[in-house]
């Protein structure tokens, strides 16, 4: 009798174990809300509101491979930083990250690279600044990219204008031209709104970075940075090539000024750096759902209203990268590290 109990007892547990199993791997493709991360590289609003289809992009897409979401929450960090801490922290599946952000909280194995963006090339592409200003729009090219450069541009001060002169003339910027000048940049993982620049600083100047200038101030983003070299309240600006084309209007309209491309120069122009990752919490997206993603995000960049959205960021693309492709940008972070 007792035997016969034990084997209805074991027949019921594997009935229900069996049920159990099936059950969750029949969710794991449920996700009930995929949360997305963006950076605030332009007014949080606009990216808000530009973003807004992916919703129902990013959802038609991953059903193609048989995932289930509910809802896509779209959200903007306060800064880069808590982008890549949301994503280290499996607060969110997917950010749109540069990647010097990654760089630096991917160590730990909580974040991989899913893809790196794509985007049209510029009309220009010069290593010496001057070749940059010859007061006509920078404009887009159909040829597709995978970097991008910073650029150190001068505003409408008068120090502005005269390290700008003096690099239209072919002479050499020294430490003392750049120390007296009041500079505004990104946070510090900023690709091009400072570690590049600072790197190109320390090409130039035995070391020495953006931390060694007398007169600095950190802003909240380039369109902070582009309003400021507008008004003369910061002598140099630094910010992707070419931040220009983005604030053009803004120029005229709100800042008062009358043509961005004959009022600023540029007067450094930094080596060329990978381009904006979309990467994911290894906490909360597994290799199944990481390939969807690759080719969800592939698939989203060829439509129409997927260009548009993405747009936001100059993004035209996605191609699939490793995370060993990121590997300089882990160095950058090490001198920057070992010179603060």
């Amino acid at each position: 009798m007792m035997k016969k109990y034990l084997l209805v007892l074991l027949v019921s547990i594997l009935v229900l174990t069996g049920c159990s199993s099936g059950s969750e791997k029949g969710n794991d493709k449920k996700i009930e809300t995929l949360t997305v991360f963006f950076i605030p590289s332009r007014d949080s609003k606009e990216i808000i509101a530009k973003t807004e289809p992916l919703k129902g992009l990013i959802k038609t897409e991953l059903a193609k491979d048989g995932y289930e979401v509910g809802n896509v929450n779209i959200q903007v960090s306060p800064n880069y930083e808590a982008a890549g801490e949301a994503l280290d922290a499996g607060q969110a599946h997917i950010g749109f990250i540069p990647a010097s952000t990654y760089a630096m909280y991917s160590q730990d194995g909580n974040i991989d690279v899913a893809l790196a963006a794509s985007r049209d090339g510029l009309n220009k592409d010069f290593v010496e600044a001057k070749e940059w200003n010859d007061g006509e729009a920078t404009l887009p090219v159909e040829e597709q990219v995978t970097f991008y450069r910073s650029l150190i541009y001068a505003g409408t001060s008068a120090k502005g204008r005269e390290l700008a002169d003096k690099v239209n003339a072919g002479m050499k910027l020294t430490w003392d031209d750049l120390n007296s000048a009041s500079w505004c940049h990104s946070n510090t993982t900023s690709s091009a709104g400072y570690v590049y620049p600072s790197l190109w600083l320390a090409d130039q100047f035995e070391g020495k970075m953006i931390s060694d200038l007398a007169n600095k101030v950190e802003v909240t983003g380039y369109p902070d940075t582009a309003a400021r070299l507008a008004t003369g309240q910061c002598d140099v600006g630094v910010g992707y090539a070419d931040i220009r084309r983005d604030f053009e209007t803004n120029w005229t309209t709100e800042w008062n000024q009358e043509n961005i491309w004959k009022q600023t120069d540029v007067i450094g122009v930094t080596d060329k750096i990978m381009n904006d990752t979309i990467s994911i919490s290894n906490k909360l997206v597994d290799a199944d759902l990481k390939k969807a993603l690759q080719r969800s995000f592939i698939e989203i960049a060829k439509t129409d209203e997927g260009k548009e959205a993405i747009s936001i960021y100059n993004h035209t693309g996605y191609k699939e990268v490793t995370d060993a492709d990121y590997d300089s940008s882990r160095k950058v972070l090490d001198m920057l590290k070992n010179k603060q």
